[in-house]
C-alpha cells in the first residue's frame, strides 16, 4: 500500500490524538511520508476528537481527510455515527465494541467490521479503562498493516521518552492484547 489513510476518534481523553501521534510516528521511523492533523472541540475532555493520520511512500497533498478513508477507528457511538461512512469499500473499521453498537450504522461495501471490547480488555488486564486506546491501536495494526509491529518498540521509545518512559511496558502489553485479539477473533 503505497498511501494509508485513517480517521481515529472518539471523545476528548480517549487517547484518540495519541493513537494518530503513535502511527504517524511509527510511518516516519519507517521512512515514510506522514500526516497528523488533529480537530478537537474547546472542552478537551469530554468533548470530541479525532485526527487524520495518512502514512505515504510519497509526498502527502493534503491532511484532511473527508472520503475514502482507508480505515476508521471509533472509540464511541457519536464518531462511529460521524465517520463509518467515510470508509472507502473494502475498508476498515475499528470500533470499541464496549461504547459502539453497529445497528443502523450505514458502511460501504466489503467494509471490515472488527468489533474490539477495548475497555474490557484494558479493565481485566490494567483494572481500568485508561489504555483503551492502546488496545485498540494493536487492533488497528492488525487490521490494516499500516505500520510494522516488529517497529513499535522504537515507536513507543520515542512517543514516551523521559519520564514518560515508565508508561513504556504497559503501553506495549496493551497494544499486544488489542493486536492478539483482533488476530484471534476477527478473521
Amino acid at each position: 500500500m503505497s498511501t494509508f489513510s485513517s480517521i481515529i476518534a472518539g471523545f476528548g481523553g480517549q487517547g484518540s490524538l495519541l493513537m494518530g501521534k503513535i502511527m504517524a510516528y511509527s510511518g516516519m521511523l519507517e521512512g515514510k511520508e506522514v500526516s497528523w492533523c488533529p480537530s478537537y472541540g474547546p472542552e478537551m475532555r469530554g468533548g470530541t476528537a479525532n485526527v487524520n493520520v495518512i502514512i505515504s511512500e510519497e509526498g502527502i497533498g493534503s491532511p484532511v481527510i473527508t472520503k475514502d478513508a482507508d480505515c476508521v477507528v471509533a472509540l464511541n457511538q457519536p464518531s462511529l455515527d460521524k465517520f463509518a461512512p467515510v470508509v472507502r469499500a473494502g475498508g476498515a473499521l475499528v470500533i470499541n465494541a464496549d461504547l459502539c453498537h453497529m445497528n443502523n450504522v450505514q458502511v460501504a461495501d466489503g467494509v471490515k467490521v472488527y468489533e474490539i471490547p477495548a475497555n474490557k480488555i484494558a479493565a481485566d488486564a490494567f483494572g481500568g479503562f485508561k489504555l483503551a486506546n492502546l488496545v485498540m491501536l494493536g487492533a488497528v495494526v492488525y487490521a490494516t498493516h499500516a505500520v510494522k509491529v516488529d517497529g513499535m518498540d522504537d515507536t513507543f521509545a520515542h512517543v514516551f521518552e523521559g519520564g514518560k518512559a515508565k508508561f513504556i511496558p504497559n503501553n506495549k502489553k496493551a497494544f499486544e492484547l488489542g493486536y492478539k485479539y483482533a488476530e484471534e477473533n476477527c478473521k
